[in-house]
């Protein structure tokens, strides 16, 4: 099974759109947001791709109701879990947190097979050795909002072989959409 995974859009709709139409033409079943979606509204766009999206939030939490009215809108893919997660995708375990030092934490208990998180907008794909004695991998995508002099980062992950690749959105996306609306 594979998976996009992106964090920190911070409102940015068109690149989350495009990395999510991207990671489906890719072959994404599913899709990780590992928090700070800002406003709840952003993740609308990702209903008409038609993948489940588990969502948390993060330090931009924005409207934390509204989340909760997104997510339990019938016509909704976005599954809304609070502040983390702990899921099931393609067998896998999967945690998902907004910060790096929580989720460096939590992969080392040897109860999940991938650690997802976000806030520091920087690409980190690492494995840690956890107390099982066995190994966790980490992901962090970076920001998917392109925030600040950041690229706009995503990450399609294989579950089944546990193998993870960058992708990159050009920020030209959102740029050209806002120059042609405000040319109308």
């Amino acid at each position: 099974m594979k998976i996009c995974i992106l964090s920190d859009s911070h409102d940015h709709i068109r690149l989350i759109d495009a990395a999510v139409a991207d990671a489906k033409a890719l072959g994404a079943e599913a899709v990780i947001h590992c928090g700070d979606v800002v406003a709840p509204s952003t993740l609308r766009c990702l209903n008409h791709h038609g993948l489940p999206v588990h969502v948390i939030h993060g330090n931009n939490s924005g409207d934390l109701f509204a989340m909760t009215q997104v997510s339990a809108r019938r016509d909704s893919v976005v599954e809304y879990h609070g502040m983390d997660a702990g899921i099931v995708l393609g067998r896998r375990r999967i945690f998902v947190v907004h910060y790096p030092h929580y989720a460096r934490a939590m992969a080392a208990t040897g109860d999940w097979d991938l650690v997802c998180c976000g806030h520091s907008h920087k690409v980190a794909i690492d494995k840690v050795v956890n107390v099982a004695g066995g190994e966790t991998w980490i992901v962090n995508p970076g920001t998917i909002g392109g925030v600040g002099s950041a690229p706009a980062t995503w990450v399609l992950g294989d579950l089944d072989d546990m193998n993870f690749e960058v992708h990159e959105v050009s920020k030209a996306v959102e740029y050209n959409d806002r120059k042609a609306s405000a040319g109308s």
